[in-house]
């Protein structure tokens, strides 16, 4: 694992809002996953880097609880209207071609699940010293 992993993920968990976003591609390709920050500016700035490569895409929080699907670039379904809507303050100008997207809070799920696992690791030998 690289350190800007590291650095990634440690970032997404510094916003204490993180869940999982799915990326189903426009040409039928297998659906991608990644570990996210679930802030509605950086749910807006991943939105709005995939209007064009996206059919679909779902963002759920840890537990899997949908916070935000759509189809391809735009909002379809979003249970917190207050959430849509500051995801929405966010996302427009990016649909308008007014701003590009900002810097995205997100790294692939096979390498968040590696992060989680060397975190395990160190966490299990810490304690296997502790007892020794």
């Amino acid at each position: 694992m690289n350190q800007d992993t590291i650095d990634m993920v440690e970032k997404i968990m510094d916003t204490v809002t993180m869940g999982y976003a799915y990326l189903y591609p426009q040409d039928g390709g297998a659906r991608k996953e990644y570990l996210i920050a679930t802030t509605p500016e950086n749910m807006a700035n991943f939105i709005g880097s995939h209007i064009y490569d996206a059919q679909k895409m779902v963002v759920t929080d840890m537990s899997d609880r949908l916070i935000v699907e759509t189809c391809g670039g735009f909002l379809d379904r979003c249970p917190d209207q207050k959430l849509c809507g500051e995801i929405v303050q966010h996302l427009t100008p990016v649909q308008m071609g007014e701003k590009e997207a900002g810097e995205i809070l997100a790294v692939d799920r096979t390498q968040a699940d590696e992060y989680w696992a060397m975190e395990d690791a160190v966490v299990t030998m810490a304690e296997y010293r502790m007892e020794l």
